[in-house]
């Protein structure tokens, strides 16, 4: 695979300065970059690096300024980040492998229907009634329970676990050791322990949600638990049974919502960042990493620190409690020329 920076340009809808005809035939972090290299600058943090870097050319956006000479040559976009994110897919979608057929051994289950383009692993399992659309790969060992429906073009990768009835929508992948559909963590207290209820309910993935390694969506009690068209989660989150995370919303590690809360649309949670059950989080929040946020959030907020506050908020009291120890010796000074008066 080469190209020359015109012809990136011409993709990414691009102005070149320096060499069109440079060959291009690998993509590399700027820091990292080599000769026959595309990098990208979008973070202000690697500005330095643009200067030195050894890549062929970099991607940067069309308001850049350099302020030394730069070897390079520039391709200038409205947004790197997102160039290279389709120039990356564009790289993977000439050079992956290709998955088809059914591999030996592996169980699917009398009156399952493979249709087109269909990729079943070494060891997977497949139950009863399970219905699976066009293109759909499941890696090894993976295990779609009774009664689950999958989506076109949805990719189970090795080791995933979908318990029965739950529903995964198209497009959607779902990486090594998710669970889907595992008991909500649902018990009643009694006199002499705890009582399991029954959780009865199921998971909905809607289309084009992706989920990272080793996170765990809980069946709903009654009802469904639902992830909506759009979102993408990342690894080892926990999202508890009855709760709902909105379209387009974005969780990072480590995160976790306990049961019954309802996160709206085009949200951004850090990593590590707790909800409370039984709350609402409105559309176009966002909340910073290791945020704890115990009750309901109105649209458009931005929030930080354990309970959450307004992030400005949490600026300011962050800059009086930098000055804590000063004000502390103040006030003792005050204290001590009090007492000998």
């Amino acid at each position: 695979m080469e190209f020359t920076a015109n012809q990136i340009a011409a993709i990414a809808n691009g102005t070149v300065e320096g060499d069109g005809e440079v060959k291009l035939n690998t993509i590399a972090k700027i820091e990292e970059g080599r000769p026959g290299a595309i990098s990208f600058l979008a973070n202000p943090k690697y500005s330095q690096y643009i200067y030195t870097t050894g890549s062929s050319a970099v991607l940067v956006s069309n308001d850049f300024v350099a302020e030394h000479p730069v070897n390079a040559t520039l391709i200038r976009v409205a947004d790197p980040y997102a160039t290279v994110a389709r120039l990356l897919k564009m790289v993977e979608e000439m050079t992956k492998p290709v998955y088809e057929g059914v591999e030996q051994p592996s169980f699917v289950a009398s009156g399952v229907e493979l249709p087109e383009g269909i990729y079943v692993g070494a060891f997977a399992y497949i139950g009863e009634g399970v219905k699976l659309g066009k293109n759909v790969k499941i890696f090894p060992q993976a295990y779609v329970g009774r009664d689950v429906k999958i989506g076109d073009s949805t990719i189970v990768y090795p080791g995933v676990r979908i318990y029965h009835g739950c529903e995964i929508g198209r497009n959607c992948i779902l990486h090594s050791g998710v669970v889907i559909g595992a008991d909500g963590f649902g018990f009643a207290p009694t006199p002499t322990g705890f009582e399991k209820i029954p959780q009865i309910g199921n998971v909905v993935i809607a289309d084009d949600v992706e989920i990272g390694a080793n996170t765990t969506v809980d069946r709903a009690m009654m009802g469904s638990t639902r992830v909506e068209k759009g979102a993408k989660i990342d690894n080892l989150v926990q999202i508890a049974h009855n709760c709902v995370v909105g379209e387009n919303t974005a969780m990072a590690a480590q995160g976790g919502i306990a049961g019954s809360t309802k996160v709206g649309n085009n949200c951004m949670i850090g990593g590590q960042v707790g909800l409370a059950g039984h709350i609402k989080v409105g559309d176009n929040v966002q909340i910073a990493a290791q945020s704890g946020v115990k009750e309901s959030v109105p649209e458009g907020a931005r929030l930080f620190g354990t309970p959450a506050i307004p992030i400005g908020v949490y600026g300011r009291q962050a800059i009086m409690i930098k000055g804590l120890p000063e004000l502390y010796k103040r006030v003792d000074r005050i204290e001590k020329e009090t007492e000998k008066q």
